[in-house]
């Protein structure tokens, strides 16, 4: 009996080995990829209902560190955070915009999630360097000049702002040219550029110009300081002349390389 014919066996052998390798391959490969968009669908929709859906995750208290004036029932109350809400859909910027908009005080503010349920403020307020006599209250300026906060009692330590600005003659002009919020700025720049000792017994800082500006100190003395420029080299002056006459009763560094003392 004679065996199948070379046709038949090539048809059996092309059955039994099943489609060529490259169809295979695209074919696994079009099933592999159907497999993996699915599970990332399923993952992604699992990765949302649990950002926004879940209770794990939403907010559920609110801490305030760094305060010092300021009360962190205040900071709570002025934040608004939307307790209850996902902690991903919490808009932190505009936390913090809204903070620094209804206090004054702070001068920055880091708003930061704290998975799983809570959200903290950092705050760091503004400190004041001078103050401004306003009626019976007292407004606190900062060392940018920010006039932030109005308060019913001076705090210690603090000196006082006067500005005594001259409505005649060549000194007027230069206050007209300035203005008044400039020279706020020029007598804080002196405040911040006193030495340490000297800052801590200050009383008072008189503006009458931009480049007439002298500090009232806590004993009685006086010290003429003259424009806010070459602080550092006023300041070095101003050392060395209460060290060489004690006794002196005004000092005078607004030319700091040749400072003089009266009085005794």
């Amino acid at each position: 009996m004679a065996g199948p014919s070379t046709a038949e066996r090539g048809e059996r052998q092309q059955e039994s080995s099943g489609p060529p390798p490259a169809r295979r391959f695209r074919r696994l490969r079009l099933r592999t990829i159907v497999i993996l968009a699915a599970v990332l669908v399923l993952l992604g929709a699992g990765a949302a209902w649990v950002l926004y859906g879940s209770a794990w995750l939403r907010i559920g208290h609110v801490s305030v560190s760094g305060t010092r004036v300021l009360t962190p029932a205040e900071v709570r109350e002025a934040a608004d955070v939307p307790v209850g809400s996902p902690m991903i859909s919490v808009d932190t910027d505009a936390i913090g915009a809204r903070l620094r908009r209804k206090l004054p005080r702070i001068d920055t503010v880091e708003v930061v999630r704290a998975w799983p349920q809570g959200i903290g403020l950092k705050v760091t307020e503004r400190t004041p360097v001078l103050l401004v006599r306003n009626g019976g209250n007292f407004v606190e300026v900062d060392d940018e000049g920010v006039r932030f906060a109005t308060v019913s009692q001076a705090p210690n330590g603090v000196p006082m702002l006067e500005l005594s600005v001259s409505r005649s003659g060549s000194a007027a002009a230069s206050n007209r040219r300035f203005g008044t919020d400039r020279l706020v700025r020029e007598a804080v720049r002196v405040a911040g550029d006193l030495p340490a000792a000297v800052a801590q017994g200050t009383r008072g800082v008189q503006v009458r110009s931009y480049d007439d500006i002298s500090l009232a100190l806590a004993d009685g003395r006086t010290v003429a300081w003259g424009s806010a420029e070459n602080g550092r080299a006023k300041a070095r002056a101003l050392t060395a002349l209460m060290k060489a006459a004690p006794g002196a009763r005004h000092f005078d560094v607004s030319v700091p390389i040749a400072p003089a003392s009266s009085g005794s």
